[in-house]
């Protein structure tokens, strides 16, 4: 078995290790700098074990599991999920593992891979295979294409992956393990790598170069930008009247938070942020307008309708960031800012491609004493005054028996410590934390919305309080309906000692889609429980959280009002495990303000309310810009 030394035509001096072993040592192996210090670049590992890699890739993370940490998932989707959080609270400069065995183990951790694409997000998920020899065919798990043998689940990561491999020798990770890491520690290519590996590949023996385990120290690359491209900016910006920065993830992943709010404070210019690069600057930052979009503030709406130049950094301009290309005027210029050549052309911008950090500091030298007009600046904070009063209003108390997102929100802000983290993804709570969380620290916020996946909340909060390492506390806000799709890393998180503080808000069922349902002129229709098939849509049953939570070791507490949810969270910050909170909240109440959406409504329904909806839609998409 295996392959002998004297088959391999050695020029150095080798060790025998089994694929498996040789794969668990290079990672071992791999560091990377952090404020000075070098630690590992894989921190861990989060693992459910089955067939597919559990007896040669589990039997060599045992033996380091000192050095190399295995954490024990409950769902594959989930444990990557909560590796995807670390790497969010690590900015990308430190990341995790995710194994999965063959077939489902493999298939659930396809969501993920999804999330992590879609955000630029690093994580390596690996994932057992079927037999390279195919002599057991089919085996546990295995799904038969008739007329191509060579496909398998894994497959399906091709779609929702930057870099795919399956290691049918052992000498090929020699190069792919390299390959894979560079591209998830790039930042204009950043996002998930996958390596499949067969059972039968992960058993055999091979003589592996020494060299090959030598510590190695990564550096995430700061690409210049062209000379040539920072002087057309640079004639664009001249010209700006109005102009507008939008801050994106980029920002806060490259480090240059401090460097754009300076640059925007001394050129005199308005900063909105997308969801991905809301935290970047506090919520009193004197330039900050808030965020972006639909699920943004009125008074960032306001100046992107005025502008006349935006410089975008760091953001791939998603729909929910531009109001589906409807919040610029047509003739408004843009300059990109981008380490992805794919983002910085979106839209016939002016490019600049390169690190945002080194981007801005050199459109910055180019400028010469260029500022934008003072009553730009006067008339972005007068409108973000109007913004927070409109928020002071949406938050205060009032005498309505289920109190609204807004207000559960206030109450959950206003407890929540300086180094404390917000953490939530899909429904309803994306745009009122957006709109109504202000964060009292740089980084202090994770919306998951590039992929709005719901059952993030939980398990990114477990890989963020893993990152945090006690410096704060993960505050996860979520729904109802969120919290049933995915809520078992609270067990996860408390039998391996990463506390977070969990507030559930029950409004009875997906709240925010029966609000778009509805408002485009639909029926409510198997949204909320009431409207689903129930036995009795008078009196649905309800989930008992606090039970439920205390099940899995957590503690817990419902609140009926306000003052108690206050109560409960001053709490929750004292306890020494995971905590869980709930309070029904509206689920038709919403904050007002940002962006429109583009959405499908049908051309023709016997509904008159569906066909004014789509009358609407109609005439909001006369606004939209055409880009590539």
């Amino acid at each position: 078995m295996g392959y002998p030394r004297e088959e391999i035509e050695l020029d150095s001096i080798t060790v025998r290790l089994t694929m498996a072993q040789a794969l668990v040592r290079y990672l071992c192996a791999q560091k990377t700098e952090i404020d000075g210090e070098v630690v590992p670049l894989f921190a861990g590992v989060f693992g459910i074990f089955g067939h597919g890699n559990v007896t040669c890739f589990a039997e060599a993370l045992e033996r380091v599991q000192e050095q190399l940490p295995t954490w024990r998932g409950q769902n594959e989707q989930s444990m990557a999920l909560a590796a995807i959080g670390y790497a969010k609270s690590k900015k990308r400069r430190q990341l995790m593992i995710a194994t999965s065995s063959v077939g489902p183990g493999a298939t659930n951790m396809v969501t993920a891979a999804g999330v992590a694409h879609a955000n630029r997000l690093p994580v390596l998920l690996i994932s057992g295979d079927t037999y390279v020899n195919r002599l057991p065919d089919p085996v546990l798990q295995q799904v038969e294409h008739f007329g191509d043998p060579t496909l398998t689940v894994n497959d399906s990561f091709k779609a929702v992956t930057r870099y795919w491999d399956r290691i049918v020798h052992p000498a090929q990770i020699i190069q792919s393990l390299p390959q894979a890491i560079a591209t998830m520690l790039d930042p204009a290519d950043c996002g998930p790598a996958f390596i499949g590996i067969p059972q039968d590949t992960q058993e055999l023996a091979y003589e592996y170069p020494e060299e090959f385990f030598e510590e190695k120290v990564w550096t995430i690359p700061r690409p210049r930008a062209s000379v040539d491209q920072v002087i057309k900016a640079v004639e664009v910006l001249k010209t700006a009247k109005n102009p507008l920065i939008i801050s994106g993830g980029g920002v806060r992943y490259s480090g240059a938070e401090n460097v754009v709010a300076a640059f925007a404070k001394k050129r005199g210019i308005p900063m909105a942020e997308t969801i991905a690069g809301k935290g970047a600057v506090c919520h009193n930052d004197p330039v900050y307008v808030g965020a972006m979009g639909i699920e943004g503030s009125e008074a960032a709406r306001q100046l992107s309708e005025t502008a006349d130049v935006v410089i975008a950094i760091g953001t791939r301009m998603q729909d929910f960031t531009t109001g589906s290309w409807t919040t610029f005027p047509k003739d408004a210029q843009f300059i990109n800012i981008n380490a992805a050549r794919f983002d910085s052309l979106k839209h016939r911008a002016t490019p600049i491609v390169g690190d945002a950090l080194e981007c801005v500091n050199e459109l910055d030298a180019a400028l010469g004493d260029w500022a934008a007009p003072a009553a730009r600046m006067e008339q972005a904070k007068a409108w973000y005054k109007e913004w927070n009063d409109l928020l002071d209003e949406g938050q205060a108390p009032t005498n309505h028996e289920v109190p609204s997102y807004a207000q559960v929100i206030g109450i959950v802000n206003k407890t929540a410590r300086a180094e404390d983290v917000l953490i939530t993804a899909a429904g309803g709570l994306p745009g009122e934390t957006i709109k109504n969380w202000r964060c009292k620290s740089p980084h202090t916020f994770d919306c998951e919305f590039g992929f709005s996946c719901m059952g993030y909340e939980i398990a990114g909060a477990w890989g963020h309080a893993m990152a945090m390492a006690g410096k704060g506390t993960p505050i996860v806000m979520l729904g109802d309906g969120s919290y049933m799709m995915m809520n078992s890393d609270i067990h996860s998180s408390v039998i391996a000692g990463h506390k977070m503080i969990v507030v559930v808000c029950d409004n009875g069922g997906f709240g925010v889609i029966n609000r778009l349902q509805t408002g485009m002129g639909g029926a409510g229709f198997n949204n909320l429980l009431k409207d689903s098939r129930v036995v009795d849509r008078n009196n649905v049953r309800h989930v008992d959280f606090v039970k439920h939570a205390e099940s899995m070791g957590a503690y817990a507490r419902h609140c009926d009002s306000l003052a108690d949810l206050e109560a409960a969270m001053e709490w929750a910050q004292t306890t020494d495990a995971t905590t869980v909170i709930s309070i029904n909240s509206d689920a038709y109440t919403w904050t007002p303000g940002g962006a429109d959406w583009y959405v499908a409504v049908p051309e023709v329904s016997p509904r008159e309310t569906v066909n004014e909806a789509r009358k609407g839609q109609e005439d909001f998409r006369k606004k939209q810009r055409h880009g590539v």
